[in-house]
C-alpha cells in the first residue's frame, strides 16, 4: 500500500519537476542573453526548481529501497539493471549538478554570470533527467504517471 502511494507520488511529481526545471532553464537562458536582472522572481523559480528535484529524489532513494524492481542478483537483466544502477545513478547525477549550478549561481559575481550558470547546469541536469526517466516506450509496464 505504502509503496504504491509512493510510486505514484514520485511518478506524479516527475511532471512538476519537468515543469519547473523548464521554466528556469527558459528563464535564466532569455535573462542571460538579453542581460536582464537577477530578480526576486527568479531566485524564487530556480529555488522551487532544486526543492521539486530534491523532494523527487528523496521519494526515489525511498522507494530504491522498497522496491522489488531492484535486485542486484537479476541485474543481468534489462528491467533489473536499469532501476538498480542506471536509473539512480543518473538521477543522482542530475540532483548533483543542479545543486551545484544552484550553489555557484548565487556567488557568480553579477546577473549574467548567474543566469547562465543556472542555465548550464539546470540544462545538463534536466537532459540526464530526461534520459533516465523510465518512460512507457523505453521501459516495457512503465506508465506516463
Amino acid at each position: 500500500m505504502l509503496y504504491n502511494i509512493l510510486v505514484h507520488a514520485h511518478s506524479g511529481l516527475r511532471w512538476l519537476v519537468l515543469i519547473l526545471l523548464l521554466a528556469a532553464i527558459i528563464t535564466a537562458f532569455r535573462k542571460w542573453q538579453g542581460r536582464d536582472e537577477y530578480t526576486a522572481g527568479d531566485n524564487r523559480l530556480y529555488v522551487w526548481a532544486l526543492v521539486s528535484t530534491h523532494i523527487q529524489v528523496t521519494l526515489g532513494l525511498i522507494l530504491y529501497f522498497l522496491s522489488p524492481k531492484v535486485d542486484f542478483n537479476l541485474i543481468s537483466e534489462k528491467l533489473y539493471r536499469f532501476y538498480t544502477v542506471e536509473h539512480i545513478s543518473t538521477m543522482l547525477i542530475a540532483v548533483v549538478l543542479i545543486t551545484i549550478g544552484r550553489a555557484r549561481s548565487r556567488r557568480a559575481p553579477g546577473p549574467i554570470n548567474k543566469h547562465r550558470t543556472i542555465f548550464i547546469f539546470f540544462a545538463l541536469g534536466l537532459l540526464l533527467i530526461l534520459a533516465a526517466i523510465p518512460w512507457p516506450f523505453r521501459i516495457p509496464g512503465a506508465g506516463w504517471f
